[in-house]
């Protein structure tokens, strides 16, 4: 993997850390994602005025992405009104990884070093320890864990889909340009349906998030959609989930959650398995 899309990678997972967090940390966790995913829009909209339509070819994998991502969307919202996002986040984040390198050598047929499968399981592993977190009461909250495992297969479904699809379509922006106008259109016709006032809240008191929140997670993912043009999905995948030291970083000094000897274990871990990345593979 080059520097450049190692730093780019690194980026993107600081911006996706950044903007869980402010989801996390809102009172209403409905308003905070909505205003996260329908905020893609203008960006969107201003991103296509500088890049080509995406190759026919890959409007199949466009359209299998638009379930996934409003899928993940979901179970997300469900986990972080559960769980805490030093328990979620990273359960979530994990297992992505994991899957994709599963998939991509038994499925896809991607050859991928010893080196680099040691450090994606390495980084895969040491995230998803934190299930062992227990909540501020002391109990454990498997609920919260459930469907944070089931937003990482969501995350492994959709990082593959995307990384497949943007090769294909000749302009990794471009696909996620249009991907993203088509998830905020699905949140959109969601929110109308259960909780329709969000939209007045939008427009007055979350302006910022949507904008800030919504602006960091298009420039995110739109990173990682052109690294997955780069390098090896799985890799960028793996790479990308080292988010979790931001969210743990910004849970315990700004958000006020418990920091335990679990979290630093893994936090270290997923450092080590991004050196070995970076360095040796």
């Amino acid at each position: 993997m080059s520097l450049t899309v190692f730093i780019a990678v690194i980026g993107a997972a600081l911006l996706h850390a950044s903007w869980n967090a402010l989801v996390k940390s809102g009172s209403d966790k409905t308003v905070g994602m909505s205003a996260v995913i329908i905020g893609h829009i203008p960006f969107a909209l201003v991103s296509l005025l500088f890049v080509p339509l995406p190759d026919a070819a890959s409007y199949p994998y466009l359209l299998g992405s638009m379930v996934l991502h409003a899928g993940y969307q979901f179970f997300l919202l469900q986990s972080y009104k559960l769980g805490d996002l030093t328990q979620v986040y990273p359960i979530a984040r994990g297992s992505a990884p994991l899957l994709v390198a599963l998939v991509s050598v038994f499925i896809l047929n991607v050859e991928l070093t010893s080196i680099e499968l040691l450090a994606v399981c390495i980084i895969g592993l040491g995230i998803v320890s934190l299930a062992l977190v227990r909540r501020d009461d002391g109990q454990r909250n498997p609920n919260a864990a459930i469907f944070a495992l089931i937003t990482g297969c969501f995350i492994a479904s959709y990082s593959l889909v995307d990384g497949l699809g943007a090769r294909l379509a000749g302009t990794s922006l471009g696909f996620y340009a249009w991907l993203s106008i088509a998830n905020g259109i699905i949140m959109s016709l969601y929110v109308l349906k259960v909780q329709p006032s969000v939209f007045k809240v939008l427009a007055t008191e979350q302006r910022k998030t949507f904008f800030i929140a919504g602006g960091a997670s298009f420039v995110a993912y739109a990173l990682v959609t052109w690294a997955f043009t780069q390098a090896p999905i799985a890799l960028v995948t793996a790479l990308r989930e080292t988010s979790i030291v931001f969210a743990l970083l910004i849970g315990v000094f700004f958000l006020k959650e418990r920091l335990n000897i679990i979290k630093v274990f893994s936090t270290v871990t997923t450092l080590v398995g991004a050196f070995i990345l970076r360095f040796f593979s």
